[in-house]
């Protein structure tokens, strides 16, 4: 026996079953067939509802309305809902099913590994940086735009500027694209999502890490000015309030000369959590030590700005004073000498 999805295995049982009930049917008089033949029809619902709902999963399409009436039509226990309800759904269901397998039948992986041959290294099987770059170009990108690292997210990249060729036709699989204008046309909806919905993004955050790494050298620590960068691009799209300020705190502090992963991954925690003025933070809390350094140095800039600005209101009351007492003592002298003598 061949290997049943779990589409078609549904399917075949209800088949068998159905061949079964016709076995006995020369028994029994029509109007037993007709009752048979509708419980096998009960049958296929009840099977449609089973397997805690993988079969709906695998089968029902991505549109909300579809999807509604499907569950409406298969958890209802009217039985006056007509067949013709439930042909419609079944065309339904079909057509989407035929066109999503035919979408993917569509994708080329002869076309992928064309495309990637396109850019791939003269010697090394994957493309490097010089590929890299002119694949941006073709797509029209920067290399240090957000869309590129959102397409080395998508592409499972473990290492900035290269993909293997694993990477980049699984990534295309993915994609359900097998061109570059196929990318092109995904990357703006991905960028949405990614923006958009939190788990997303906190994923691309948490790749954004890795993917600075040269593990060819064993690294394991962003370097400061990569940290940096990768701070600036992967927020570029939306940016937290402290953020120039804890960009403007390292490049004050040089001694930070790199970022462990635990304070890179900590950090989305807290731009979330403290709040702009840092009001909510917490140093009870267990915060990795270099955000207690920021928050400290954020209050004493605090202090130091509120001292300067006392500093300057006094510096200006004591001006307004001196203007007013000259100006008090030329209003006399020029009252003494031009009083006239006696």
């Amino acid at each position: 026996m061949g290997n049943l999805c779990s589409v078609c295995y549904p399917c075949q049982s209800f088949k068998s079953t159905k061949r079964t009930s016709r076995r006995f049917s020369d028994q029994q008089n029509p109007k037993d067939v007709s009752d048979s033949e509708g419980q096998d029809e009960s049958l296929l619902q009840a099977q449609l509802a089973s397997n805690d709902g993988q079969l709906a999963q695998a089968i029902v399409p991505s549109s909300l309305a579809i999807k509604s009436e499907s569950f409406n039509i298969i958890s209802s226990k009217d039985p006056t809902a007509s067949k013709t309800e439930r042909k419609s759904l079944a065309l339904k269901l079909s057509g989407t099913l035929n066109r999503n397998n035919s979408e993917s039948r569509n994708i080329s992986d002869s076309k992928i590994s064309a495309l990637f041959e396109k850019y791939k290294d003269g010697i090394e099987d994957s493309i490097l940086s010089e590929g890299v770059e002119q694949l941006c170009i073709d797509l029209q990108l920067k290399p240090d735009e957000f869309k590129v690292l959102v397409l080395a997210w998508k592409f499972e990249a473990e290492m900035m500027c290269r993909f293997t060729r694993q990477e980049f036709v699984k990534g295309c699989r993915n994609l359900k694209t097998d061109n570059l204008k196929g990318i092109q046309n995904k990357l703006p909806e991905l960028v949405g999502q990614t923006i958009t919905n939190a788990e997303m993004f906190k994923d691309l955050y948490r790749f954004t890490f890795k993917f600075g790494l040269d593990y060819s050298s064993g690294q394991r620590i962003l370097p400061i000015d990569m940290a940096v960068s990768l701070w600036m691009l992967v927020f570029s799209q939306q940016e937290p309030l402290i953020l120039k300020r804890w960009l403007y705190f390292l490049d004050k502090h040089p001694q930070v000369r790199g970022i462990p992963r635990d304070t890179w991954n900590m950090f989305l925690n807290f731009v979330e959590t403290v709040g702009t003025d840092l009001s909510n933070y917490d140093d009870t809390e267990a915060w990795p030590s270099l955000f207690d350094d920021f928050v400290e140095f954020e209050n004493d800039q605090l202090n130091q700005n509120s001292s300067a600005m006392l500093d300057l209101n006094q510096q200006g009351m004591d001006n307004i004073s001196n203007c007013n007492i000259n100006s008090g003592n030329s209003n006399i002298s020029g009252m003494v000498e031009g009083t006239p003598d006696i």
